[in-house]
């Protein structure tokens, strides 16, 4: 039987999966020191020359300033993290709980022969290339990603105690982000038809709010500021979690003010996050007219993401969707577990075993681009009537992947022998160049002593893991400059490794 795993890179905890031989997903435990747990702290330590990951590390989470949390949040980005003289990227932090993972499912599997993992819907494309880079150091074997809303609604698909027909929103809410999606599902035919989602919303977010009501209610009290270790994120974690089953939780703590005592009540933690929930809210609405239905023709809420259970989180989604949500107990785990039917859905045919086949032959899954992807050209603006540089959208945003096109652009004045190529990826259908970001730049060498007009073709390419690849061709001379914004080997960038090659 292959071995093939799902894997939830997630901002606060991480989860492995697999699909067993009776073609059921089910959760790899991560045994460690400390028992054996489902889930797995997404923390990184390090002390004495040693690196701990998980539930050893998360002991210390906020107390020192070698032990890292969080770091998904920073995913494509240039942040570093400075660790006895040498610097810690986001994506080498991920590398590692992605490495501890990978010991967890060989000890339980042995060798593995490939894995998925998920994304944020929302993630843009220097995040996914950068999770892709942090699965290669880690060892392993990763050819697709998945975006974390669609595995959910592959798991539910697969394993609901109803028989999913219809159009549904995935409601995924975790440690760090958030993303609302809408589905059709036919059985376990998962189609997605619009997407939406906000990097830094989830419960951090959540936390932090009960960190500054507590620094509040101390100063109120004692006059004095409270230290971060004396009130850490993990204090806090333990009572909003406390405040989801109970109506209010008793906090005690201590500082250079001295000692102060009070009550937290779940109304207080309520109206602290109502503006993240208003948001929340409002990407609820903007998706549903993005899938052009009304809220009425959706057949129900699947949820995803711990941060669900928060009884306000519950009450938010029925006051924007007009329904209840349906939940299942194991809210942190579905996104794994759909990964992995993913992975089997992806393995090669002839590597699995008993029913996998059969669960994997079942599958079928359509995603869209989750950004716009454009080129910046010269042109004339209508809007301003004037020539000038412009963005020209190539792939718009909710566009069905796999997907392909090809546009001619032309050379702008005689003896032009090169065309800067930049590639560009925003949220919305901005034409100008001031508001998209230029997520790769190069150039294409052409012959020089030609007239302006000669053809340029830009072609893009959007695979079914979410990723760019894209081709500058100059026509007449054949001369071409191609990227691919994916990883193809493991570089030293916590960003991305990108292939670029001229051909003539």
């Amino acid at each position: 039987m292959g071995n093939f795993v799902g894997i939830d890179l997630g901002t606060t905890f991480s989860v492995v999966a697999h699909v067993d031989e009776s073609g059921r997903p089910v959760i790899i435990p991560d045994n460690d020191d400390n028992g054996e747990h489902r889930l797995t702290p997404s923390v990184v330590a390090f002390s004495k020359g040693k690196e701990y990951v998980g539930y050893q590390a998360k002991t210390t989470l906020g107390l020192d300033d070698t032990t890292f949390g969080h770091f998904k949040r920073d995913m494509g980005t240039t942040k570093t993290f400075k660790v006895d003289g040498e610097n810690q990227s986001p994506t080498t932090l991920s590398a590692k709980v992605l490495g501890k993972l990978r010991k967890v499912a060989e000890n339980k599997l042995g060798a593995l022969d490939g894995a998925v993992v998920t994304v944020p819907a929302n993630f843009a494309e220097e995040a996914r290339q950068a999770t892709m880079v942090a699965a290669k150091l880690a060892g392993l074997n990763v050819k697709h990603i998945i975006n974390e809303p669609t595995a959910a609604a592959l798991y539910y698909a697969h394993h609901s105690e109803l028989e999913l027909a219809g159009k549904y929103a995935v409601y995924d809410l975790g440690g760090g982000t958030f993303d609302v999606t809408i589905i059709e599902v036919a059985n376990n035919d998962v189609e997605v038809l619009a997407t939406e989602g906000v990097a830094r919303l989830g419960g951090d977010d959540f936390d932090e709010a009960i960190r500054k009501l507590v620094r509040d209610r101390y100063k109120g009290e004692t006059g004095g500021d409270l230290e971060p270790d004396d009130y850490t994120k993990n204090d806090a974690e333990d009572d909003k979690i406390s405040l989801s089953s109970r109506e209010e939780c008793m906090v005690r703590v201590r500082s250079n003010a001295g000692k102060a005592q009070f009550n937290l009540t779940r109304l207080d933690f309520e109206e602290a996050i109502s503006p993240l929930l208003a948001q929340a809210e409002m990407l609820c609405e903007t998706v549903i007219d993005e899938a052009g239905i009304e809220v009425h023709e959706l057949d129900g809420v699947l949820l995803a993401g711990g941060s669900t259970r928060i009884p306000c989180v519950s009450r938010s989604i029925k006051r924007v969707f007009s329904q209840d949500p349906v939940g299942k107990s194991n809210v942190d785990e579905v996104v794994a577990l759909g990964a992995a039917l993913y992975a089997i859905h992806k393995a090669p045919s002839d590597q699995l075993a008993g029913m996998q086949g059969a669960t994997a032959g079942a599958i079928a899954v359509e995603e869209i681009a989750t950004h716009f992807f454009g080129v910046i050209s010269f042109g004339f603006n209508e809007r301003k009537r004037e020539w000038g540089l412009e963005n020209a959208i190539l792939i718009p945003k909710g566009t069905k992947i796999p997907h392909s096109v090809t546009k001619p652009f032309q050379t702008t004045h005689d003896n032009q022998d090169s065309v800067a190529c930049q590639i560009t990826q925003s949220k919305l259908p901005e034409t100008d160049p001031k508001f998209v970001r230029v997520i790769w730049e190069g150039d294409l060498t052409m012959p020089s002593g030609r007239p302006a007009g000669q053809q340029i073709d830009v072609t893009y390419e959007y695979d079914v893991s979410g990723m760019m690849h894209c081709a500058f061709l100059d026509v007449a001379s054949g001369k071409t400059t191609e990227i691919s914004l994916e990883v193809s080997a493991v570089a030293d960038s916590p960003v991305q490794d990108i292939d670029k090659f001229t051909v003539e």
